[in-house]
């Protein structure tokens, strides 16, 4: 267990210590890769390419999460513990607390405010998610 992790555990906190699901775990990575990729494609509206890298990168940050033993309570909290579970730091979680803000303002407000800026800051943070769990699977 990590220490940090653990302090985030128990009755009405953020995570819940659950034994690694190897198959959840390799459906998240599937599905979060394929996002990754799908986002990439110019082709696509803007709008399109950001929810695919934003649903990539919570699929990814989750299996990173729940490869350590533990469930989120949240979607936001898989990138608030990308120090503990994938070594990475503000440069790439703070990337991802603005699009999550950016993601629920469009989801339950309607004001899905996107550029191709956030898009790119988007789909590089994702990618470094992905090559860190790549690392950590191959290690």
């Amino acid at each position: 267990m990590h220490p940090a992790l653990e302090n985030l555990c128990g009755p009405g906190k953020q995570l819940k210590a659950e034994a690694p699901d190897e198959k959840e775990i390799a459906g998240l990575l599937r599905t979060g890769i394929a996002r990754l990729h799908d986002a990439q494609n110019t082709a696509l509206a803007l709008e399109s390419r950001f929810d695919l890298a934003y649903n990539a990168a919570h699929a990814l940050c989750l299996a990173a999460l729940r490869r350590m033993g533990y469930r989120a309570g949240n979607r936001y909290i898989v990138f608030q513990v990308l120090p503990h579970t994938l070594g990475l730091g503000p440069e790439v979680w703070r990337v991802l607390d603005k699009c999550h803000n950016t993601r629920n303002l469009g989801e339950y407000e309607g004001m899905l405010d996107v550029d191709e800026r956030l898009v790119k800051d988007l789909v590089s943070a994702t990618e470094s998610v992905s090559q860190a769990l790549q690392q950590l699977r191959s290690g």
